[in-house]
């Protein structure tokens, strides 16, 4: 958001404030990286509303727009974690997480073990968080007393506007042939030097120029069509009327912006829900699949050329982003709708999840759990009952045919 539009905010709040009585206090619990991007495109559109938006960090958040201009407010709270233990701890779940793929089955199934552990670490420094953050008395009472209208979490928790002058003259520079994007997302920025060198090479050899977010060593093979960025404008450029495809590898956000731009996609998933995402496009016809560790050069060049030189590709990539341009309400305003929505009807408790009623033992499912018990003993019983009575009758009659 421009520094124009920020010095506008007290007057847009004191109006709201005057008029209908319907801007609130939002109060933002977040998650990093991607999470973050899409949740930040939400919050500015509320605070355009008129609403006041507060934003709950730790000292260990990776989020970096607390210490830019920003027309929401920042409250970080201090804790026991660094933001290196917190990076480490993501880089090393990403990694395990990532190369497991190129594994044999039985070699997983032993690292199931190591991945667990690395799972639970996470989530313990996400728990040390929460109850560093609850245990902090002056800050909750501040919280408390701020009365905030709602709490906006995102669920997975217990980009530039243009393109900046350089970057688009290499857009155009391109001609007829276009460019490719190529991005790993927001929590992946290195890998191996030998693979960066397979795929460097690979983009070398096709006509298109090329925009590649890698914030690593700078390949031996990269050819002159190739530029590295340490970051993109993503979606502008997936918008940009040059790009040809898009190397991803599968994660929502690149998934939805390509698909709405138009653009087929060659995928290098890596782990968690980019594979399936990935399948999904590739069998709408909008994407080739390509392994990124086993891939070769020749392998990731054929991927590329059969996604911008076969038409149809293109096609169902754009029939896709018809599907999804045909809505009725913006998502963003939809977005925005229920959180207001939430906000007027204070917490809307008439959409609360049934779950909330429940009591311990039915949420765990314990009645369901007796009941069935108790059928299998039933049956178990009825079972046994009727073998001892056929055994004993059995048993009367052979003693009865000896004593004949």
């Amino acid at each position: 958001m421009s520094m124009k539009w920020l010095s506008l905010l007290p007057l847009l709040q004191l109006t709201c404030y005057f008029s209908s009585g319907t801007c609130g206090k939002v109060l933002v619990w977040p998650v990093e990286f991607s999470h973050w991007m899409n949740m930040k495109a939400v919050l500015d559109e509320l605070v355009m509303r008129g609403h006041e938006v507060t934003v709950l960090i730790s000292s260990a958040s990776t989020i970096t727009d607390a210490n830019k201009p920003s027309a929401f407010k920042f409250e970080i709270f201090p804790v026991s974690l660094t933001k290196d233990d917190f990076e480490n701890a993501i880089k090393n779940l990403i990694e395990k997480w990532t190369y497991m793929a190129k594994n044999s089955f039985w070699t997983n199934v032993s690292s199931l073990g190591e991945l667990k552990s690395l799972i639970f670490e996470f989530s313990g420094m996400l728990m040390k968080i929460c109850k560093e953050v609850v245990s902090k008395k002056k800050l909750m009472t501040k919280l408390q007393e701020s009365r905030f209208d709602v709490l906006l979490a995102d669920a997975a928790g217990p980009c530039g506007e243009l393109l900046a002058e350089e970057m688009e003259e290499f857009v155009q520079s391109s001609g007829e042939n276009g460019i490719v994007v190529f991005t790993l997302g927001s929590m992946i920025s290195n890998i191996t030097e030998e693979k960066v060198n397979v795929i460097a090479s690979a983009l070398a050899q096709i006509p298109q120029k090329v925009l590649w977010r890698y914030d690593g060593k700078k390949p031996d093979t990269l050819g002159p069509n190739t530029h590295l960025y340490k970051w993109i404008p993503q979606n502008d450029l997936l918008g940009h009327p040059k790009t040809k495809a898009f190397i991803t590898h599968g994660g929502t956000n690149g998934i939805y912006e390509a698909i709405y731009h138009g653009i087929p996609m060659v995928g290098l998933p890596l782990f968690a829900d980019q594979p399936d995402n990935i399948a999904r496009v590739k069998a709408k016809g909008a994407a080739v699949r390509v392994d990124l560790e086993t891939m070769s050069s020749r392998d990731l060049l054929n991927a590329l050329k059969e996604v911008i030189n076969n038409p149809a590709y293109k096609e169902k990539a754009m029939w896709l982003s018809t599907i999804q341009r045909n809505q009725p309400v913006k998502p963003l305003d939809r977005a925005v709708f229920w959180i207001e929505f939430v906000m007027r009807h204070k917490g809307a408790k008439h959409l609360r999840p049934a779950a909330h009623n429940l009591t311990w033992f039915q949420y765990h499912s314990l009645d369901v759990i007796g009941f069935l018990l108790a059928c299998v003993a039933t049956v178990v019983f009825v079972t046994t009952k009727c073998f001892l009575l056929c055994y004993r009758k059995f048993a009367k009659t052979g003693k009865k045919q000896k004593r004949e």
